[in-house]
């Protein structure tokens, strides 16, 4: 499986934007997938990642909590990134990432994928 981000682009302070990741195969067979970026000079973070383990759904980084909101369309082999109020330190490449951890906080606290697909790059101007 392959997995292709998309979507990303230079946008304004305050901008939205919405990400893409496909997958070449079935994302559904991962339960948990999600979104990690990485600036440059900087090690990767996690943004936002989601479980179907109904223990831990969801997982956002404090500082896009309530800005960027993850789903996934299992049908389109598809997980979104949906990043409103866009600030320029949310300027990064961002990737996805797939697990099979049943665990949303592990996918992106742990640096531990089955699978990190090619970047975007989002660029924030201020």
């Amino acid at each position: 499986v392959q997995l292709q981000a998309s979507g990303g682009g230079l946008v304004h302070n305050g901008d939205a934007l919405k990400l893409s990741c496909t997958g070449s195969a079935f994302i559904s067979d991962y339960r948990d997938v999600g979104w990690i970026r990485q600036a440059p000079g900087k090690e990767p973070e996690g943004v936002a990642c989601m479980s179907s383990n109904p223990e831990y759904p969801y997982y956002y980084r404090n500082s896009v909590q309530g800005r960027f909101t993850i789903s996934r369309d299992n049908a389109k082999n598809t997980v979104y990134l949906q990043m409103n109020s866009l600030k320029p330190e949310d300027t990064a490449v961002y990737s996805c990432v797939v697990g099979k951890y049943g665990s949303s906080w592990y996918l992106c606290t742990q640096n531990e994928y089955d699978l990190r697909g090619q970047g975007t790059q989002v660029t924030v101007s201020s």
